[in-house]
Formats: C-alpha cells, sequence, structure tokens
C-alpha cells in the first residue's frame, strides 16, 4: 500500500471512530427498529462500521454516513440471516465444518425454528426496508425515544429499566453503569441479559406509549436521563472528570421528553440539568484538575443554560405538581442566581433540602443537606449529621460522605480524622481528577 493510500485509510479510521462515538448508538436504535432484535442489531451496527473501514477509503465517504451505516447494517443482517438459514437444517459437524455455527454462542433458533423461520424472518426484514434517504435525522432521534421506552416497560422491573437503557441507548459500559447503581458489574450483565430475554420472550412493542400510558412510565425514563446525565456530569471512573457526550446526551433527550409530554417532573429534570451543566467551563482548571463550587469563576458559568434552567424551574413550581427533580433544580437554581460563593442564600438551601427530604429521604438527600447545613450553622453542625449517616452504615462504601466528612473536619482543625476520613475517600473514588484533589487536599495536612 502506498504512503498516500496509507494516509487516507488512517483519515478514514480516525474519521470512523469519531463518528462510532457521536452516532453509534443512534445507528444502532434505529437497527433495532428495523431489526426487531438487540442482538442482531448489536452485531449489525458492527458489521456495518466495519464495512465503513474497509470502503470508504477506495469509495470516499458518504453524503450521510449515518443513512449508510443504517443500510449497510441492515443488509449485512439480511445476508446472515439468510446464511445461517441456509445451514440451520444442517447436521451440527457440517455447520461446524462451514463456520456458520454461530461461534459467538448465539443459536440461530433463538432467531427463528429452523430455516424456514430464519429465511422468513430475512424476508421480513427486506421487505420493510424502504427508502433509506427516508431515515433522516429526525427519524433517527425518534428512534432513540422508542428504544428508551422500550427498555424502561413496565415489564421489566425498575433496576433492570435503568441498566438496560444506561447500556443499549448510550452505550455505557457494565462496569460504568454498576459503578452507578453501587452493585458487581457481573450482577449487571445478569441483569442486562435476563432484561433482553424479557423483551424477545414477552413481544415488548418497540415503540413509543399511547399519550394515555405515557404518564405511568415516565418515572423510569427520568431516572433513566437523570443516571446519564449524572455519569456525564461527574464521571464514574477514567481520567475525566466529566463526560460531555453523556450529559449532552442526557439533556437532548430531556428536550425529545418534554416535547413528547410536558409533565413539570420532566421540565423540573431538565432545569436541573441546564442549571449543572452551565458550570461544566468553570468545574476544571485547563489541566483538568477539580475546582470546587465556591472556588469557580462564575463568569465562565454559561448564562443561557441557566436562563433556560431558571425559566423552567419557574414554571415546573408554579404547576404545584412538581416532585424531586424540581426541587434539586429549585436548588441549583438559587446557587445559580448567587453573584458569588459567600452570597449564596444557604437558608433557602437548607429548606429546600428539608423539603426534598420529605418527599424523597435517601442517604445522598441527607448527605447534601448537611454539607448545606454546615455552610448555614456551621462545620460542627453538619460533622454531626454526616457522622450520623455514616453511624447507620448508610454510605459507607460512598467516597463522596467520606470526602465530605474529611473537609468538615479538615475546617475544624480536627486533622487526625480528616486525614483519615481523606484515605477512606481516596480508597474508594476510582476518578483521576477526584483522586489528585483528595490526594492534595491529604497533602496539604501532611506537610
Amino acid at each position: 500500500m502506498s504512503s498516500s493510500n496509507e494516509n487516507a485509510a488512517e483519515r478514514v479510521r480516525v474519521t470512523v471512530d469519531a463518528i462510532y462515538r457521536s452516532d453509534s448508538r443512534r445507528v444502532f436504535a434505529t437497527l433495532v427498529r428495523l431489526l426487531g432484535d438487540f442482538d442482531l442489531a448489536e452485531e449489525a451496527l458492527h458489521d456495518a462500521f466495519r464495512a465503513a473501514l474497509e470502503q470508504w477509503p477506495q469509495e470516499g465517504m458518504p453524503a450521510n454516513p449515518r443513512a449508510w451505516l443504517v443500510s449497510t447494517g441492515r443488509f449485512k443482517a439480511i445476508d446472515n440471516l439468510r446464511r445461517r438459514a441456509r445451514f440451520v437444517d444442517l447436521p451440527p459437524d457440517a455447520a461446524e465444518r462451514l463456520g456458520t455455527d454461530d461461534s459467538e454462542g448465539r443459536d440461530p433458533a433463538d432467531i427463528g425454528n429452523g430455516g424456514a423461520s430464519l429465511m422468513a424472518l430475512a424476508e421480513r426484514v427486506a421487505d420493510g426496508l424502504g427508502d433509506p434517504a427516508a431515515w433522516d435525522d429526525e427519524s433517527v432521534e425518534d428512534d432513540r425515544l422508542r428504544l428508551i421506552f422500550t427498555c424502561c416497560h413496565p415489564a421489566l422491573s425498575p433496576d433492570a429499566q435503568v441498566a438496560l437503557t444506561l447500556r443499549e441507548v448510550c452505550g455505557l459500559t457494565t462496569e460504568e453503569i454498576a459503578r452507578a447503581f453501587l452493585t458487581a458489574p457481573s450482577t449487571l450483565a445478569q441483569r442486562i441479559v435476563r432484561a433482553k430475554a424479557k423483551i424477545r420472550d414477552a413481544r415488548i412493542p418497540y415503540q413509543v406509549p399511547t399519550r394515555e400510558d405515557l404518564p405511568e412510565r415516565l418515572d423510569a425514563v427520568l431516572r433513566v436521563v437523570y443516571l446519564v446525565f449524572n455519569e456525564g456530569y461527574s464521571a464514574s471512573l477514567g481520567g475525566s472528570l466529566t463526560r460531555h457526550d453523556l450529559s449532552e446526551e442526557a439533556i437532548r433527550l430531556g428536550r425529545l421528553l418534554i416535547e413528547l409530554l410536558p409533565e413539570p417532573e420532566a421540565q423540573g429534570l431538565l432545569a436541573l440539568m441546564l442549571l449543572h451543566e452551565s458550570r461544566r467551563a468553570a468545574r476544571t482548571s485547563p489541566g483538568g484538575e477539580l475546582i470546587l463550587l465556591d472556588e469557580q469563576d462564575r463568569a465562565l458559568w454559561n448564562r443561557d443554560q441557566i436562563a433556560q434552567g431558571l425559566a423552567l424551574v419557574e414554571r415546573a413550581l408554579s404547576s404545584r405538581r412538581f416532585g424531586p427533580y424540581t426541587l434539586q433544580a429549585a436548588i441549583a437554581a438559587v446557587h445559580a442566581e448567587a453573584p458569588s460563593a459567600g452570597e449564596t442564600d444557604w437558608a433557602q438551601i437548607v429548606g429546600l433540602y428539608n423539603v426534598l427530604l420529605r418527599i424523597e429521604p435517601s442517604p445522598v438527600v441527607e448527605l447534601n443537606r448537611a454539607v448545606a447545613v454546615a455552610m448555614y450553622d456551621g462545620p460542627e453542625a453538619g460533622l454531626t449529621l454526616v457522622d450520623g449517616i455514616l453511624a447507620r452504615g448508610d454510605l459507607e462504601d460512598y467516597h463522596l460522605a467520606h470526602a465530605a466528612r474529611a473537609d468538615l473536619c479538615r475546617r475544624l482543625e480536627r486533622t487526625a480524622e480528616a486525614r483519615a476520613a481523606y484515605e477512606r475517600a481516596l480508597s474508594l473514588t476510582r476518578q483521576e481528577p477526584e483522586r489528585r484533589f483528595l490526594e492534595r487536599r491529604l497533602n496539604e495536612l501532611l506537610d
């Protein structure tokens, strides 16, 4: 291969990698609709990207890469189904010799009963192929919403709904999802497999629910979107504090939900995400170091996002049908409206946490309220609350609880306790910017 061809292939590879990061889950969602099967769609997705690496260097970039990938993935799936149909009735040793026994463990019988069923499925998929030009950006975005509601179907357990959506819609790894759930990756993997089997066996439809059914399905979807945003706003592990692609995706999904169902809590969630996202540019230094809220340069906060968030909070609160997302957004709004950290209305924030704790009691809400109390009534009052939470065994493995205790002990000059708490927090965190921040604080105490 000549140097120019090698350079062209490398440029295509870089482009394909970028498209995979930005668009692969959109392509996947459309393939799920077209193929009617998660595993077939995943296989078709990877076949399509593999084909792009092979064909685009010779043929050039298509005008609409996303539509090309959808079309190619679907044709690859049809070809695979037809190939399997031809060999499914052969003796096992013959199928193995021909390399068609699906060595990755996917039994063709999972798709259909015998070659005739596989061929019938292939033909049904082919008959519905339609015009690839009709797969525009709008229809693909609709597919993301369909996939979300499919993954959040009430036939699935709440935890399975969230885990499956994070994996299949947003492409988070099993480890990332397990971190969000505070559970073992193997447990999450089994949960996802069972959820996909339930969708297949129960023939759960791939569609947006009717307007009558939407409200009861909304809570699970909001929870999913919130967890996606949290993973983007503060990544659970890795070298970067944030994952902008995930928080941007969650905000986009939040906007779609409001268009579909403008309920107060959907508005509250979008407000919460926008208000938090407005601080992104100020949350890290140019070198990627963590900057706490009270030390951030507020001139870097995104005023357009703040304005949108404040308007949504006001609208949701005025409905008087709001819930925990709206209350959290109201807390974020108080921070956003403060000209400086020293002018923050901590009394209002504590009051909002009091309401939030009544309607959604949880140790994490208690911890956040304790930090607010420490800012309003002093570190001693906050530390008493944090110690009470930890004494119950709640949040024992939650690094932010120990980091909060360490900071309060530091402010009270209880140095030995602060060091022990920082060390405990360090042992639990898996995100590099947070680790470096905690190490700096610990080293300051050792000097």
